[in-house]
């Protein structure tokens, strides 16, 4: 029997694993994306969501974007904007595009901004920065309409120009689509 040789992971690799385990709520997936030693830092330039500014270490990093943020919110559903990164880069930049609901009052979030990573030799995260630029709130009813729009979209690579082209008409987010049509 032929044995076959494990491909090592990628930096898309580690991406689509933090990805998966912050929308899915699966912090045991944030060892495959991050390392032990990983730092977070987050930049908030939409006031509605509060983070702390800096993390550091596997399990601060895995408290903040996976167990506190599912205990705040739900269907969640983020797209990494663009093509992912090659499998020999160090640091790769991206934007984001998010919809979600919260827990608590069912309100429905639909944000962008952008992600910037480092990555070790191994391909793990080293290094995340989180820039929100816009997170703005639309009424429960619209999660129906939200996902109906991202659920079917490539996930969780997608183009720019296929968000924006299946986006539903809702005045309340011409403001997210600017930001991601100017990225």
């Amino acid at each position: 029997m032929a044995m076959t040789a494990i491909k090592p992971p990628a930096p898309q690799d580690s991406v689509f694993t933090y990805i998966r385990a912050k929308d899915e709520n699966r912090p045991y997936l944030m060892s495959r994306a991050f390392a032990d030693t990983a730092t977070l830092e987050i930049v908030a330039k939409a006031g509605t969501l509060s983070f702390p500014p800096m993390c550091h270490g596997l399990e601060s990093i895995t408290d903040v974007l996976v167990r506190d943020f599912a205990r705040k919110f739900e269907n969640v559903h983020t797209l990494c904007l663009g093509i992912p990164p090659c499998t020999d880069d160090k640091v790769f930049s991206c934007r984001w595009l998010v919809g979600m609901s919260e827990k608590e009052t069912r309100d429905v979030r639909v944000g962008s901004g952008r992600y910037d990573w480092t990555f070790r030799a191994d391909s793990l995260v080293e290094h995340l920065k989180i820039t929100i630029d816009l997170m703005q709130t639309l009424p429960p009813a619209d999660v129906a309409v939200i996902m109906k729009w991202l659920s079917p979209l490539p996930y969780p690579w997608c183009p720019v120009d296929r968000a924006l082209g299946s986006a539903p008409k809702l005045d309340a987010l011409t403001t997210v689509f600017r930001c991601i049509a100017a990225a």
